[in-house]
């Protein structure tokens, strides 16, 4: 870079300056050049980008407005012009461009831009304006919507189930599918006639780790914690409640005014999910835990290194601990 002034050499220059932008003040580190020869400043364009996008940053996050490459990714996802996406919104004819190319929408357009990331909201935003499409690729969006809500429910339900863990040690490296999960917990209930939610969280648990310990990956996809009753699932107390076709019965027993819950289901598990080797280890299981009670297993699983090891420590359970099983 050479001076404007006098063709001499320039000075990079940084300071902390603060910039009011609609009626807010920002700080930055504003950049700018000092021409050596002469001691006057100046920018370039570039500098100029630099400087006013570190307060356009620190904007968009306080009101939640989405960057350009998100606004972009919305459209380009749909497949529809940025005219067309202009038109659905009821902005100006071109504006729906300005603000992929980084033009700063007002805050309320900035919360409509960032509502119609949820696909649900988007949907609204088309039904509202189905006239303004051909049929066809009225169906097409439609379509893509319906896809989209369908993979954030499965991500819901994937959240509340399998918790934040990914597929590591800590789940014994399984992969983290639902419909697996599923039907190995309907295999526990129709081989028992039920299970106790305790039991479960033994056998799920027992399943998981013998599987570890004969071919060094999990099978549910779960992770799990010490508590006081035992090894359980990360998030026990919702999995069982967010399995669809399972519902649970309070059951009351004869002796004490005690009562337990208990799963059900009237659905057969679908053993084309397994393995013959994943239902080897979810018979062994089964054979082995099959009439002793929930009290009886948890006790069980107390004897174990991966209870003894991690009780009240709050870590996930090492799968390495598979190896020193004492009950299987």
């Amino acid at each position: 870079m050479k001076s404007p002034f006098t063709g001499g050499e320039v000075r990079l220059m940084q300071e902390s300056l603060e910039l009011i932008f609609r009626k807010e003040k920002f700080t930055y580190v504003a950049h700018y050049y000092v021409c050596v020869d002469t001691e006057e400043q100046f920018t370039t364009t570039e500098l100029d980008a630099l400087n006013i996008n570190q307060v356009y940053n620190q904007y968009r996050v306080k009101y939640g407005i989405p960057f350009p490459d998100e606004i972009a990714e919305i459209r380009a996802f749909y497949a529809l012009s940025a005219s067309k996406m202009s038109e659905i919104l009821g902005l100006g004819t071109n504006q729906y461009r300005l603000y992929e190319n980084g033009e700063m929408p007002s805050e309320a357009i900035g919360k409509l831009l960032k509502s119609i990331m949820n696909p649900r909201t988007f949907a609204e935003f088309v039904k509202n304006a189905e006239n303004q499409f051909s049929t066809s690729d009225y169906a097409r969006i439609m379509d893509k919507t319906e896809r989209s809500i369908k993979r954030i429910d499965e991500n819901e339900s994937r959240h509340k189930i399998f918790g934040t863990t990914t597929r590591s040690l800590a789940n014994g490296y399984a992969p983290q599918s639902y419909s697996r999960l599923k039907n190995i917990i309907l295999f526990f209930i129709d081989k028992c006639g039920g299970v106790f939610n305790t039991k479960m969280n033994k056998l799920l648990f027992y399943t998981d780790f013998l599987s570890y310990k004969i071919r060094g990956v999990g099978m549910s996809g779960l992770a799990y914690k010490a508590i006081q009753y035992g090894p359980v699932p990360q998030q026990w107390d919702t999995v069982y409640g967010s399995i669809d076709d399972v519902y649970s019965e309070i059951i009351a027993f004869p002796t004490g005014g005690y009562s337990g819950v208990k799963l059900c289901s009237e659905l057969q598990p679908d053993m084309s999910e397994f393995t013959k080797e994943d239902i080897d280890i979810l018979e062994a299981v089964y054979k082995k835990f099959r009439n002793i009670s929930s009290n009886d297993i948890s006790e069980i699983s107390h004897k174990e290194n991966a209870w003894i090891d991690y009780n009240g420590s709050g870590k996930f359970i090492d799968y390495s601990e598979a190896f020193s099983l004492r009950a299987l």
